[in-house]
């Protein structure tokens, strides 16, 4: 079992999507119910926050640079000089009771994105892929609350958390075309061990797995479908994780605070913050967005 620190007591109602720029040495993060995008620097300990005045999902850098962000109403480019968003495309501007939740990219520098409702009361969010030249591709539907993405090292499978399964599945993934195909279960989190949300994978191949009101993130071994190794927080609500740090031996972890009684945060003073801790194994660089 390994243990991790308090990196950044952040009081973030709904922590998530982090992301590691490996240039700048920096955490991305996002403040889901907070409106806010976040660059943390772990060297000097400072926090930056953009108010990107509604509901985000997930972040990305992008190649040509700036972040790309899923919002509420869809994808949106962020100047991090300016501060200036500009909108990109909205595959969703049919469904105004619905928002983006977790991303991220494949190799090939295209961004997966998927949605929920808002209120999370219907099956009725879908997973997307943006393309470097802004074409939208919807790939799932039916989908309650789209969540943890992951690649395997040899760019054949893809990982997929929908949190009210309480599965990872896996798809066969072609990377040159970005199609899925044989959807198959990895693993079912066990009733009262807490929902899957966020996940990263280590250069063994192995996956971390955030679990919402489970305590921990969980390592598991996606060919054996075994929970391996877990990492106890002091809060109740892990949300995502990624690995970080110069030589990407950090796991860096986010989580939450909202929706919790007073009786209940009064327990969990940290409640929101960033954790990180050595997990023993090394991490993977995040990809950027190509377009």
């Amino acid at each position: 079992m390994i243990e991790a620190e308090l990196a950044l007591d952040a009081k973030a109602l709904l922590g998530e999507g982090p992301w590691w720029n490996t240039r700048t040495q920096q955490l991305y993060w996002v403040d889901i119910e907070g409106n806010a995008f976040h660059v943390f620097d772990p060297t000097t300990g400072h926090d930056r926050k953009i108010d990107v005045g509604q509901m985000i999902g997930c972040c990305v850098g992008r190649k040509s640079g700036g972040v790309v962000l899923a919002l509420q109403n869809g994808f949106y480019a962020l100047n991090l000089e300016t501060e200036k968003l500009t909108p990109l495309v909205d595959p969703e501007s049919h469904l105004p009771e619905n928002r983006f939740n977790d991303g991220k990219c494949d190799s090939r520098g295209r961004l997966w994105a998927g949605t929920t409702r808002v209120q999370h009361d219907e099956q009725a969010g879908f997973l997307y892929r943006l393309d470097a030249d802004l074409t939208v591709n919807r790939k799932l539907d039916d989908v309650w609350i789209s969540n943890g993405l992951a690649w395997s090292l040899d760019d054949k499978t893809m990982y997929y958390i929908d949190s009210p399964t309480s599965e990872i599945v896996a798809f066969d993934f072609d990377a040159r075309s970005g199609e899925l195909a044989n959807e198959r279960l990895v693993i079912e989190i066990p009733e009262g061990g807490g929902s899957p949300d966020g996940m990263t994978i280590d250069e063994e191949g192995m996956l971390w797995v955030a679990l919402w009101d489970g305590w921990r993130v969980i390592r598991v071994n996606p060919e054996l479908g075994e929970i391996i190794d877990e990492v106890r927080l002091p809060v109740a609500r892990p949300t995502s994780c990624v690995f970080g740090g110069a030589s990407l031996d950090d796991l860096y972890i986010t989580t939450a605070s909202t929706r919790m009684p007073a009786e209940e945060l009064a327990k969990q003073p940290l409640a929101g913050g960033i954790f990180r801790c050595k997990p023993g194994v090394r991490g993977l660089p995040a990809h950027e967005f190509a377009g």
